[in-house]
This record gives structure tokens, sequence and C-alpha cells, in this order.
């Protein structure tokens, strides 16, 4: 299982969005970086996405991770609880009524890891895959 500080440092990130229901399929490339903060590390992602026929925007996340115990736990960056860190390969689920969000992680390698998302509700159905290798 992988650690707090394993993941901190510079990751380059790539990200496909297919989103199903608008049937457009996007792609983002950027950073990511994980930073020491007084509770655990800050997760930011920078980069360039571009979905669909729109023109290509600047998009930017922050979440805050926490290892409480022998668990990793991501955080919103308000604080918000947003799931658990699955251990070998389980899902993870955040329930955002009337949308469900479910996650897997693949660490089979401490110089990368893979997420896949699998976001459905009333007006999504969406896979979101990213590729993240340190830096």
């Amino acid at each position: 299982m992988i650690r707090l500080d394993d993941l901190e440092g510079h990751w380059r990130l790539s990200r496909v969005i297919r989103d199903a229901r608008a049937g457009i399929t996007g792609r983002f490339e950027g950073a990511c970086v994980w930073r020491p903060d007084a509770r655990g590390l800050v997760q930011e992602e920078t980069g360039l996405l571009h979905y669909g026929a729109a023109p290509p925007m600047q998009a930017a996340r922050r979440y805050l991770w926490r290892a409480e115990g022998a668990e990793l736990q991501v955080f919103f960056d308000d604080g918000r609880p947003f799931h658990i860190v699955p251990r070998g390969g389980a899902e993870a689920l955040h329930d955002c009524p009337p949308d469900i969000y479910r996650v897997r992680y693949d660490f089979d390698d401490a110089a990368e890891f893979r997420t896949s998302w699998h976001v459905t509700g009333p007006r999504k159905d969406a896979v979101i895959d990213s590729h993240f290798i340190k830096a």
C-alpha cells in the first residue's frame, strides 16, 4: 500500500474523460504536486483541458490528503470529506446525491500510478482515467 510520503513531490499527469451522456471525450495534460502542510499533504493539479470542440482551457484542482492510521483519507480543499483511498484495488465511493462517484487506484509501481473514476447520476455517465508519473 502506498504511504502519504510516497506521494510527496512533483508528478506529470495525463487524464482522459469519456463523457458518454454528452458524447464527448476530453483530455487533460499537466502537473500534480503533493506538498506538505500542517496535517499531511496538499495535492494541486494544474494543466490544460481539451474538452470536445471547446477551446482549450486552464484547469486546476486542490485536495487535502491525510494519513489516519493505516488509511489515506482525501478531503476537498475546504476540508469536507471526499473518500478513503482503497487498499489493494478495492473501490472507493463518494456519494454526492444525486450522483455517485466510484474510484479505483492502481499503485503497482512507486514511480507511477493510475486512477479510474466512474461517475453516474441522472445527468452523468462518465469515466475519468488518470495517469500520474513521478517527475
